[in-house]
C-alpha cells in the first residue's frame, strides 16, 4: 500500500511534465512553422520588411543547383533582392509551399520548406522569444 502511495504522486507528476514539454514543443513548432511561411509569403509578395523580420543577424543561405558553384546569400543581399524585385513572378499556382518542422531542441530548430522549383533546409534560433531563420541550404531542381 505504501508503494502505491509513493507510485501514484510520481506517476501524475511525470505524466504533467510529459504534457507540459508536449505543449511547449507544439506552441515552438507553430511558431517555427509560422516564421518560414512568413519567409516565403514575403518572397511570393515581394515584401522586404516582412523578409527581414524573419531573418536571424548572422543569416546565410548556400545555393545548390546542379553543376553551378555554389552560391551564397546574407540576410541584407535577401532583403535587398526581396525590395529590388517586388512579387515573384510566378503564377498564382506556383506560389505554393509545403512547411515540415523536422525538429525543436530548446531554442534551436529545423525546417523544410518544399516550393515549386526547390527544397530549402533551414535552421532557425528563438532570440528574445522570436524564431528566426539562421541558414539555409537551398536545393534547386534541374
Amino acid at each position: 500500500m505504501k508503494f502505491l502511495a509513493l507510485a501514484l504522486p510520481l506517476v501524475v507528476l511525470l505524466t504533467l511534465t510529459t504534457n507540459a514539454q508536449t505543449s511547449k514543443f507544439t506552441d515552438d513548432a507553430t511558431s517555427v512553422r509560422a516564421t518560414v511561411t512568413n519567409y516565403i509569403e514575403a518572397y511570393y509578395t515581394g515584401d522586404a520588411h516582412l523578409m527581414a523580420q524573419t531573418l536571424h543577424p548572422h543569416y546565410l543561405k548556400h545555393m545548390i543547383h546542379g553543376d553551378i558553384p555554389m552560391r551564397e546569400r546574407t540576410g541584407s543581399q535577401m532583403v535587398q533582392e526581396v525590395r529590388d524585385h517586388g512579387p515573384a513572378e510566378l503564377p498564382q499556382a506556383d506560389k505554393t509551399e509545403q512547411v515540415s518542422v523536422l525538429d525543436v531542441t530548446g531554442n534551436i530548430a529545423s525546417a523544410k520548406l518544399i516550393a515549386p522549383g526547390w527544397v530549402d533546409y533551414m535552421t532557425l534560433e528563438k532570440i528574445d522569444g522570436q524564431w528566426k531563420i539562421l541558414s539555409v541550404v537551398q536545393k534547386i531542381n534541374n
